[in-house]
């Protein structure tokens, strides 16, 4: 999978990707992440890419043209990439017949629908994704109306840029493709998995701090063991989360232990 981060800080979101399990996977060709300066898209001697807005405010604005430019320089560098790579597939196209489709381009901002585990799963279904991360008092609308695909917010509050929002989304999204975790059932059975929070989990030693580890989980009996953890599962969720249960299927019996919980 190939990530694309559109951005005034590249090293800043390298040097954030390029560690632990992302960054493994990176060397290992599982994934392909690049950070394109929108700077070296700038039309003027001093490299600058904001300005004022119109009709005043706070703030400077980033301007339309060195996004665009920088978009479009990323648009055909990967659609060249495709063409090339169907030539060597023989899959029938020819350099006259070349690969138009654009990338999905994502804008990181509040306005954008929250991220959540469900659209992760939708996004690694792409081949491509490229991230547009804002700055100062944000993007000239134009240019967002042109290129943007998707507005996608990581919650309710204001950050200084998008690249940290970007980095949290190329890690989500990370995760679910093949190969980049040791254990891929692992990626399946996680957090909001069905709408749910994962269940606890403990490791040695058995005893810690007086505090002893579930019975059940030692006992080696995996069907009681999966019955357990979706108990849990279903407890810590009504407990910390009970918005994500109206999403989540639940047995008659399990609806019961949460209204006993409740009352």
């Amino acid at each position: 999978m190939n990530f694309y981060i559109m951005t005034l800080f590249p090293e800043m979101v390298m040097n954030g990707l390029d560690t632990s399990i992302i960054g493994r996977a990176i060397h290992k060709g599982l994934l392909s992440i690049e950070a394109i300066n929108i700077r070296d898209y700038a039309f003027n001697k001093h490299n600058s890419v904001d300005d004022y807005p119109y009709g005043g405010g706070a703030g400077m604005l980033m301007q339309a043209e060195p996004v665009y430019q920088c978009y479009q320089a990323l648009s055909e560098k990967i659609i060249a990439g495709k063409a090339e790579e169907a030539i060597c597939a023989e899959q029938g196209v020819d350099s006259e017949t070349p690969v138009t489709k654009k990338p999905r381009v994502i804008y990181l901002s509040p306005q954008g629908r929250t991220f959540n585990q469900t659209m992760a799963e939708e996004f690694a279904k792409e081949e491509d994704l490229v991230f547009l991360c804002g700055h100062y008092e944000g993007i000239d609308e134009r240019v967002l109306e042109e290129i943007v695909t998707d507005y996608v917010s990581i919650g309710d509050y204001v950050l200084t840029g998008g690249e940290l929002p970007a980095m949290i989304m190329v890690d989500c999204i990370s995760r679910l493709v093949p190969g980049v975790l040791h254990n891929d059932v692992s990626a399946e059975f996680e957090s909001f998995q069905d709408n749910l929070l994962e269940y606890p989990q403990y490791s040695r030693p058995e005893v810690w701090h007086d505090k002893r580890v579930p019975e059940i989980l030692l006992s080696g009996h995996h069907a009681n063991i999966e019955k357990w953890r979706r108990e849990q599962s279903v407890i810590r969720t009504a407990k910390n989360r009970p918005d994500l249960l109206e999403k989540a299927e639940l047995t008659e019996k399990e609806k019961e232990l949460i209204v006993n919980l409740n009352s």
